[in-house]
C-alpha cells in the first residue's frame, strides 16, 4: 500500500522527500520560550529564516497545549494571536500555513487569515464544529490524544485512537488526500507506561501504523521525553536529543517532522533518509 498526501500543494508520503514543519509559536505560555515570537516582525523573521533553511510548511499556533501546562486562554484571545501572525507571514512567505487549534472558530478566521491548513490535536474531538471547517482547508493533520488512563500497550491505543480521528473525518467527508496522522509524542500522560516510555516505544514501532493508510507527522522537537533521557531539564538543552529522535522518527517512516529547529533538523532528516534508503538518493527533490 502506498502512502500519499497532499497538504495545500505540498507532496507526502512514499515516492517523496520527507518534508519538514517549522514551528512558530506566538503562545507566550509555550513550554520552549525560544520557539515564542512576540509582534509582526518577529513572525516575519522566523517565518523568513525558516522557509529560508527549507522548512516545507509552517504551522503557527496561539495557545499552549503542551499536556503539563495550563496554558488554556480564551478563545477570543486565541483567534487575535494567530490570525495575526498568519497574516504577518502569509505576507513574507509563500510555503504553506498551518493553524495548530483545536477550536472550530479560531480554524474558520485562521483560514480566512491565509492559512490553508488546519493541525489539531484533539482529531477533531475537542470541538463538534471543527470537522466541517477543517473539509474546507487544504489539508488536516489530525494527533491521537490521551482522553483517559489506559493500561493498553502503547501502539494499540495509538492505533484505535487514529482509527477514530480518520472515523471523524470519513463521516465529516473530509477527503482522504488531504489528511496525515499524528501519534501524538509527549502527549500520553495517564497511562500504566511512565510517559517517557511511552514514547520510546510509539517512535520504535511508528511502521506499524501504516496499516492506517495515512502519512504520518512527528513532532519530538525539544519534547520532555528526551529530557527525562539525556537528563536536560530546560528544553533549551534538548536540540542534540531532538535530532537524535528525529533520524529515528526519519528511518521508522515518519513522513513530516515538526520543528522548532530547521536547518538542523533537515541534516537529521537526511541522516534517517540515507539509513532508511541504505544510502540510495531519496525518492523526489527536495525544495
Amino acid at each position: 500500500m502506498k502512502l500519499y498526501a497532499n497538504l495545500a500543494g505540498v507532496e507526502i508520503g512514499d515516492g517523496f522527500p520527507v518534508r519538514v514543519m517549522g514551528v512558530i509559536n506566538v503562545s507566550l505560555e509555550s513550554f520552549y520560550h525560544g520557539s515564542v515570537a512576540v509582534g509582526r516582525r518577529a513572525v516575519q523573521k522566523q517565518a523568513t529564516q525558516m522557509v529560508k533553511e527549507g522548512a516545507d510548511i509552517l504551522d503557527i499556533g496561539a495557545m499552549s497545549t503542551a499536556p503539563y501546562l495550563h496554558g488554556t486562554i480564551s478563545e477570543r484571545e486565541e483567534e487575535q494571536r494567530l490570525t495575526a501572525a498568519i497574516a504577518a507571514a502569509r505576507g513574507v512567505v509563500a510555503v504553506p500555513i498551518s493553524a495548530d487549534t483545536q477550536r472550530s472558530r479560531v480554524a474558520a478566521a485562521a483560514l480566512a487569515a491565509g492559512a490553508t491548513i488546519i493541525n489539531d490535536v484533539s482529531g477533531l474531538r475537542a470541538d463538534p464544529e471543527m470537522a466541517a471547517v477543517a473539509r474546507k482547508a487544504q489539508g488536516v493533520v489530525l494527533m491521537a490524544m490521551e482522553h483517559r488512563p489506559s493500561a493498553q500497550a502503547p501502539m494499540r491505543i495509538v492505533d484505535d485512537l487514529l482509527g477514530a480521528c480518520l472515523s471523524r473525518a470519513r463521516q465529516a467527508r473530509i477527503a482522504r488526500r488531504r489528511i496525515v496522522l499524528d501519534p501524538g509524542i509527549g502527549f500520553f500522560r495517564r497511562a500504566a507506561v511512565p510517559w517517557y516510555e511511552w514514547d520510546c516505544r510509539v517512535l520504535q514501532a511508528l511502521g506499524r501504523l501504516r496499516r492506517l493508510g495515512r502519512p504520518l507527522l512527528v513532532g519530538v522537537s525539544r519534547k520532555s521525553f528526551i529530557g527525562t533521557i539525556t537528563g536536560r531539564t530546560d528544553a533549551e538543552g534538548r536540540l542534540a536529543g531532538s535530532l537524535g529522535a528525529t533520524a529515528i522518527a526519519v528511518y521508522n517512516g515518519a513522513a513530516i517532522i515538526r520543528t522548532h529547529d530547521v536547518a538542523p533538523t533537515i541534516d537529521a532528516v537526511r541522516v534517517g533518509e540515507a539509513v532508511r534508503w541504505q544510502g540510495r538518493p531519496t525518492p523526489g527533490t527536495r525544495r
